[in-house]
């Protein structure tokens, strides 16, 4: 039977060694997390110091079996040093991690436009977004947290979670409406259905 996170943190305190089971067992998604938002270039940096951070407050954590939310809460609080360097990457995104970001129908979305267009216009978003409502959602797409977890991992109410994720959605939406708007055009508003089989 594995063991849970906060018994491992609970342990390192007298075996500091313990703590290396926890970053085996979370590296890859913290770096998973810090790729997407900086680039594979800082991503490294962002886990070790995560867990260097990590390691250094084990004494304070106060979460329960999973520790990924306290860990991505660290490297998120990280990731703001780098904010010009996340900027820069965003406009690089590839049009298909900016996909993943959970804005409604994006894959229809994506279907119906050039994906370049799409990727442009998120980039220029994400960028515009206020950092709380960033950091909620890209937790939620690329941390992979719930509600609960984002709130653990920011230290914010479940509430502020759900405003917060709320609005950057709404945001996204608007960012990408004129491109749907501009494929409505040149459809001259009509939305095209596949041709009826002919079996």
């Amino acid at each position: 039977m594995s063991t849970h996170d906060g018994a491992i943190i609970a342990r390192s305190l007298d075996q500091r060694a313990a703590f290396a089971e926890l970053y085996d067992r979370h590296e890859r998604v913290v770096y998973r997390y810090a790729a997407r938002r900086l680039g594979a270039t800082h991503a490294a940096d962002i886990t070790s110091e995560t867990f260097l951070v990590a390691f250094s407050r084990r004494d304070a954590f106060t979460g329960g079996r999973d520790a990924r939310p306290w860990l991505l809460g660290i490297a998120t609080t990280l990731m703001h040093k780098h904010a010009r360097q996340e900027a820069r990457a965003w406009k690089g995104m590839l049009a298909a991690d900016l996909a993943r970001v959970d804005v409604d129908h994006i894959e229809q979305t994506e279907a119906r436009l050039d994906a370049r267009t799409i990727a442009g216009r998120l980039g220029r978003a994400l960028a515009r977004l206020a950092a709380g409502d960033r950091d909620v959602l890209l937790l939620h797409t690329f941390g992979d947290l719930d509600h609960a977890g984002i709130s653990e991992a920011l230290s914010i109410p479940v509430g502020t979670v759900r405003s917060r994720l709320n609005r950057a959605r709404r945001k996204l939406r608007a960012a990408i409406a004129p491109a749907l708007d501009e494929d409505k055009e040149e459809n001259h508003g009509r939305a095209f259905a596949p041709a009826p089989s002919t079996d």
